[in-house]
């Protein structure tokens, strides 16, 4: 059973052994990173940039008191009422196993229930079947809405998901 706290700056050391290859760490961060591999200062730094620039809610989902899954939340209004969730990721170890369904389900109740929001959005590039799959699981519908990316000489398309309260 998946817990969720607030994230702790030694997280980091975690999430950066769950990516394994660019692809991943490019579907995981799009281009919010110069280069590949990251180090978990790298991951850190820009989450203390982040807490400047946003109302920045980075969690952490653990069992047995070891890191398995990961987020940030964001509002992207001033009234408080949308939440962006981003970079989100799971042990790669634990992948198929439900515990990224089981971090999103408990990050949507905290979002909805604890911090008050009426939407939750997110992005994921199309490539990416699996999270895809796993968001809509949980409630997640497509807007419609796509952006484009130019990624490792590739055109990239990300979809908007949301889901409200």
């Amino acid at each position: 059973m998946l817990r969720l706290r607030p994230y702790r700056k030694s997280d980091a050391e975690y999430i950066v052994t769950w990516i394994k290859d660019e692809v991943t760490f490019r579907k995981w961060s799009a281009d919010r990173f110069d280069s590949y591999p990251i180090t978990a200062e790298d991951v850190n730094k820009l989450y203390d940039n982040y807490a400047l620039l946003y109302d920045f809610i980075p969690m952490t989902a653990f069992d047995d008191d070891k890191p398995s899954g990961h987020l940030f939340m964001r509002f992207t209004d001033s009234d408080k009422k949308e939440l962006r969730f981003g970079f989100v990721i799971v042990d790669n170890a634990k992948r198929g196993m439900g515990y990224g369904k089981e971090l999103l389900t408990l990050s949507l109740q905290y979002a909805f229930e604890l911090l008050m929001a009426q939407k939750v959005t997110l992005g994921v590039f199309e490539n990416n079947r699996p999270a895809y799959c796993c968001y809509r699981s949980v409630g997640f519908e497509d807007t419609g809405e796509r952006e484009n990316y130019h990624i490792l000489q590739e055109d990239w398309k990300c979809l908007e998901l949301e889901i409200s309260r």
